[in-house]
């Protein structure tokens, strides 16, 4: 068994506007930077044996300075952790992208599927899982994921069947959400700052 805890990366001025990020690579701001800090200080009370984040700037930002605050080496990068392509909806502010294309759901030119999300991000987190067992001792390794809102929103979609999260919640920046993976399943244990 694995302990994954998957960590919204910081804010960003984008976040701040309600603009939409996707593969866009835009770096964490003030306020980003002490999400982070928080996020550390949440995650402070339990070993963590390693941590992985996104490529983007922005999650691999938010890894050196939870890593930095916990005393693990800095992040393992994997590219399937990387946000959602928006295609021509990125850029573009949260009410003209739902304005134009009727909801999160709705085709967009360029633009990845939800559900070929949740694909690679369960095919990251099931080479992380399977890493780490590798590696681990008889007791549970426990792994830090630092992703963007829409992977770890896919995520939560797969593994609550649907049912969460509802229509209205938002992950917030820095937000911290734990999962247990074992072979061939992958269960949601609780979610912290989900607002």
């Amino acid at each position: 068994m694995t302990l994954l805890t998957l960590v919204r990366h910081g804010q960003t001025d984008w976040n701040l506007a309600r603009r939409i990020q996707g593969s866009t690579d835009i770096p964490l701001n003030e306020k980003g930077r002490a999400d982070a800090l928080t996020a550390a200080a949440a995650l402070g009370g339990t070993a963590h044996h390693v941590i992985f984040a996104s490529p983007l700037v922005r999650a691999r930002e938010t890894a050196e300075i939870i890593a930095a605050e916990l005393g693990l080496d800095g992040p393992e990068l994997d590219h399937d952790l990387r946000e959602r392509e928006f295609g021509e909806g990125e850029g573009m502010l949260v009410p003209d992208y739902i304005e134009k294309y009727g909801d999160w759901h709705a085709p967009v030119p360029g633009a990845e599927t939800l559900e070929e999300v949740g694909e690679r991000a369960l095919a990251a987190l099931d080479r992380i899982a399977r890493a780490s067992r590798r590696r681990s001792a008889p007791e549970a390794e426990s792994v830090i994921v630092v992703a963007h809102g829409g992977v770890i929103r896919a995520l939560i979609d797969h593994v609550s069947g649907g049912t969460l999260p509802r229509p209205g919640d938002v992950l917030a920046n820095g937000s911290v959400h734990r999962f247990e993976a074992s072979p061939g399943s992958l269960r949601l244990l609780d979610q912290a700052q989900l607002v």
